[in-house]
């Protein structure tokens, strides 16, 4: 493994803001997609909740093979001046927001529910499924590149997480405040209008893919031996079955992001249906991203006192507790409500800071563990993870709407406003719970053993 450092520009503040644009760019695609196309799909297409909850969850069948090869494809990737994982940030960007744009078209809302049915599907699996997968696995797997440093790598995580932070701030503060109407008292969705916001998305994620493109710099180059070949892709999943670092933060992933999605896709419920607020929605993610902000600033150095995992463990566990205090004091004013769960994303922010660079650290252990590295297939495995949370979320989220008989016809009952509240604050409450218990007991990179590995590296690379 050689890593140039003298042929390159240093580590510095360009690459971190470069790696936080292009966390900004995806985000204005995912983030729409996980926190409004439920919300879109059942009050102007009119579909059915758990039927928007089984396409996403088919959608993730997809992704196992996509994402999978794209890891892939991104392993065997020829090295270029610009670098291994780059190129496909600029060839990619512009195909996956004209895609995402495409989903959300309300000009299709008085086709017949056969039609809407597979228009939503195929334009999400283009989306989703297809490029971006094809952006977002190089772009994760970029950073085991831009830097061999732990301290670099978790500077890189937790500027990532600010880039998804500030899209979130612009979708779930903006995007409120943009796409409902006053009708006879109640909040209700414009569908023309949120097309038009979805367009808007798309065209700021090209900006910010084309930022992260120019700004940032790959280091470290893997030198392949000639002779040498890679697994085979069924070889590769055995290999990670036996690998518990990284099945562990797959099922880490999955539980965060039943939590974190379901939270921001009930809010497109919770405040227009039972607190009768949409501002108030706004609002509440501004209190949110607070939360994530006083995340950011403690994350790394709590993160070098006592590890990675074990302040993500903690924090999941009182995010948890939160919830179930909503539950039980089931607050009248809203603005209770929306404080409890900003405290609770404080939780959820000092993991959202580390995960990426735990990622990282999982690498780190495969390649001591099989003597291989490759960064685009543990992160394809660590990507699809991902999606399979944000298909657990909308297909529970879609079930459990569907069951307690949520249509837009009767979305302003109590019997259904009062079911709207609990899945808000059950869902993420056992979501978070189940993070910290994996990231306490089952996952094996704490502070310790990472030390460890990263020592072991540099004697393996002759650093």
């Amino acid at each position: 493994m050689g890593n140039n450092k003298k042929a390159v520009r240093p580590f510095g503040m360009r690459d971190k803001l470069g790696y936080l644009f292009g966390d900004f760019g995806n985000d204005f695609t995912f983030i729409l997609s996980s926190s409004f196309l439920m919300k879109f799909s059942t009050d102007i297409y009119g579909i059915d909740p758990a039927i928007v909850g089984i396409i996403m969850m088919a959608a993730r069948i997809v992704d196992a093979f996509t994402d999978v090869t794209m890891g892939r494809i991104c392993d065997r990737s020829k090295m270029t001046p610009a670098g291994k994982f780059k190129p496909w940030i600029r060839r990619m960007c512009v195909p996956v927001a004209v895609a995402s744009f495409l989903v959300y078209q309300s000009a299709i809302a008085g086709w017949s529910m056969g039609a809407k049915v597979a228009y939503l599907f195929i334009t999400y699996i283009l989306w989703g499924s297809i490029f971006y997968t094809s952006i977002n696995i190089p772009y994760g797997a970029m950073a085991s590149a831009i830097s061999a440093e732990p301290d670099d790598r978790q500077s890189l995580s937790s500027f990532r997480t600010m880039g998804g932070m500030l899209a979130g701030m612009f979708i779930m503060v903006g995007v409120p405040l943009m796409i409902y109407d006053k009708v006879d008292g109640k909040e209700v969705l414009n569908g023309g209008r949120f097309t038009l916001v979805a367009g808007l998305c798309s065209v700021l994620a090209i900006v910010c893919y084309l930022l992260c493109y120019t700004l940032v710099t790959e280091r470290v180059k893997p030198e392949v031996a000639p002779d040498q070949k890679q697994d085979s892709v069924l070889v590769m999943l055995k290999k990670a079955m036996k690998n518990r670092a990284l099945i562990s933060i797959i099922a880490a992933s999955i539980t965060m992001l039943l939590a974190q999605l379901t939270m921001q896709g009930m809010a497109n419920y919770v405040y227009p249906n039972f607190y009768g607020s949409a501002s108030a929605q706004s609002a509440s993610s501004v209190l949110m991203m607070g939360g994530m902000v006083i995340a950011a600033a403690f994350a790394k150095p709590l993160a070098n006192k006592f590890g990675k995992a074990e302040i993500g463990a903690v924090s999941s566990i009182a995010a948890a507790v939160i919830n179930i205090v909503l539950l039980v004091i089931r607050p009248a004013n809203v603005w209770v409500y929306a404080g409890l769960q900003a405290v609770s994303w404080l939780g959820l922010g000092l993991f959202s800071m580390v995960s990426w660079a735990l990622i990282t650290d999982v690498i780190d252990a495969t390649e001591l563990q099989n003597g291989v590295r490759e960064d685009g297939s543990v992160y394809a495995l660590y990507s699809w993870a991902r999606k399979l949370g944000q298909a657990a979320s909308a297909g529970l989220t879609g079930g459990l709407l569907s069951l307690i008989g949520y249509t837009d016809a009767n979305a302003f009952e109590p019997a259904i406003t009062n079911g709207i509240f609990n899945i808000s604050c059950l869902v993420p409450a056992v979501g978070f719970l189940l993070l910290g218990l994996i990231l306490w007991f089952w996952y094996p990179l704490h502070k310790k053993q990472v030390d460890a590995n990263v020592a072991a590296l540099k004697i393996k690379h002759g650093e």
